[in-house]
């Protein structure tokens, strides 16, 4: 297991000077504008260039988006848009999107609608003949897959796992199979039971823990699940996660039910149900636990 720092410093706080437009009003459209998931430095010229256009900047928390506005010498007005008030906020935004305005959309950091309720403003302008125009840019997802050194030819973005243990093992065993790298979103105090728990139901994977990306204190860990959750058991990370989880390999194969009552009916004729159970779960890619509740429903007919 290995880890990395890179000691590189966010953007200074130091505002920029504001910028002259080419006095070309915006189009009437919907902007979806990614903005840094951490170093302030993380944002394209056409994103700075949006922003300091549009009439309303549509933001998930308005202190948030203030620090990169001010960092950027931009002044255009701000409005919340979040979970909390979406259902009371989007009418008015739609209004406004049909009456000509341009309006930006953007989260407190990274690509909106990635995590946020960003998608439902999406559909319903696009549902309403509104203009959508994507201005891409940072996001957490792609930087924790460049550097997990994982296959990233397919991908399956997870968001974050339920915090009830029961939810997040069947949510777990719902991916147990997907043949795709997995890219996981977890809050700091529910990590190492995270990771205990996708390692019994993945079993030992190589994993990824990406934390702080773009941050002064940016931190890459490598390892097999149960030696990252035996690592953060005691000691807590903090910051933002990304859990990057390798894709079950070829010789990881999971087998299927009646596969498994095979192989069990044929070991329970010389092992007790926890001997045989240990020993199919080894063969099959399933875990001990659910071999062996068939072991013992296999016994009782």
């Amino acid at each position: 297991m290995t880890s990395s720092v890179d000691p590189e410093d966010e953007a200074s706080d130091a505002p920029v000077p504001p910028q002259p437009d080419d006095g070309e009003a915006l189009a009437p459209a919907l902007y979806i504008v990614a903005t840094p998931i951490g170093n302030l430095q993380d944002i394209t010229l056409r994103a700075l260039d949006m922003l300091r256009r549009v009439d309303l900047i549509a933001c998930e928390d308005t202190r948030v988006t203030a620090k990169l506005l001010t960092r950027h010498g931009i002044h255009a007005p701000t409005t919340p848009y979040h979970d909390a008030n979406a259902e009371r906020a989007r009418p008015a935004l739609l209004r406004r999107l049909q009456g000509g305005a341009a309006i930006a959309l953007v989260s407190d950091a990274g690509t909106p609608l990635v995590s946020d309720p960003g998608f439902k403003l999406v559909r319903e302008a696009i549902a309403a003949g509104i203009r959508v125009v994507p201005i891409p840019g940072a996001s957490a997802v792609l930087t924790a897959l460049m550097v997990a050194g994982l296959p990233t030819d397919r991908f399956l973005f997870v968001g974050f796992l339920p915090s009830r243990q029961g939810q997040r093992l069947r949510a777990l065993e719902e991916m147990r199979d997907v043949r795709a790298t997995l890219v996981v979103l977890e809050a700091q105090q529910r990590l190492a039971e995270s990771l205990a728990d996708m390692q019994t139901v993945f079993g030992p994977r190589e994993a990824v823990i990406a934390r702080e990306l773009t941050k002064h204190f940016e931190e890459t860990v490598r390892g097999k699940l149960g030696e990252l959750a035996a690592r953060y058991e005691s000691a807590p990370p903090k910051g933002e996660i990304v859990i990057v989880i390798a894709p079950p390999a070829e010789a990881d194969r999971i087998a299927d039910d009646a596969e498994v009552d095979v192989l069990l009916k044929d070991a329970l004729q010389a092992h007790s149900p926890s001997d045989a159970a240990a020993d199919v779960a080894r063969r099959t890619g399933r875990t001990r636990r659910e071999v062996y509740a068939r072991a013992l429903a296999l016994r009782q007919k």
